[in-house]
């Protein structure tokens, strides 16, 4: 990800500026947005591998974080509850886009053989859409965006020990299928 966004010592913190525009700033959110808008469309474009679509979750994103701002509990820091929204977000154009479910194209084999790394990025495709949803979304944000344990818990909303299991179950599922062929 790139380097956060500068921000003057006088600035308000992300979480002071959710709690002015909660309490009727009309500037704050704009200000939220402009910090954050090109992390959180990295992170769409990451998660949809589609700039439409990531443009439509970013924007559906915004629109429900400024919406459920007052939701905002502080668990968290608030850009990792901007992550959490723009990735459902992202989550949920990809089903109603695909009912399938299929995933954006990964590079998952040797660049070099070209005919075999689109055999199994294929292959492996098509095994991840035979995955229950809860096991293909922590398989995605952990085995193939390299998002931490930590993170892909925080952003799915479960905990840590969820994360490691359903990657446990799902890459072993996934190991079962690709062998069936």
């Amino acid at each position: 990800m790139g380097p956060a966004p500068s921000r003057h010592s006088d600035d308000p913190t992300d979480r002071e500026l959710l709690r002015l525009h909660c309490a009727g700033d009309k500037q704050a959110f704009g200000e939220l947005f402009r910090r954050h808008r090109d992390r959180m469309w990295a992170v769409a474009l990451r998660t949809t591998r589609d700039p439409e679509l990531a443009a439509d979750a970013v924007q559906d994103g915004f629109i429900s974080a400024f919406r459920r701002a007052d939701s905002f509990r502080g668990d968290s820091a608030v850009t990792t509850w901007l992550h959490r929204i723009i990735v459902n977000a992202c989550l949920d154009r990809l089903r109603r886009q695909r009912p399938t479910s299929q995933l954006p194209e990964y590079e998952l084999a040797d660049r070099h053989d070209e005919h075999a790394s689109t055999e199994v990025r294929l292959d492996v495709e098509q095994a991840l859409t035979r995955l229950p949803e809860a096991q293909r979304a922590a398989l995605v944000l952990v085995d193939l965006h390299g998002v931490s344990v930590a993170e892909a818990a925080d952003i799915l909303g479960v905990a840590e020990g969820t994360i490691k299991s359903r990657c446990h179950r799902g890459r072993a599922a996934l190991a079962e299928l690709l062998a069936l062929g």
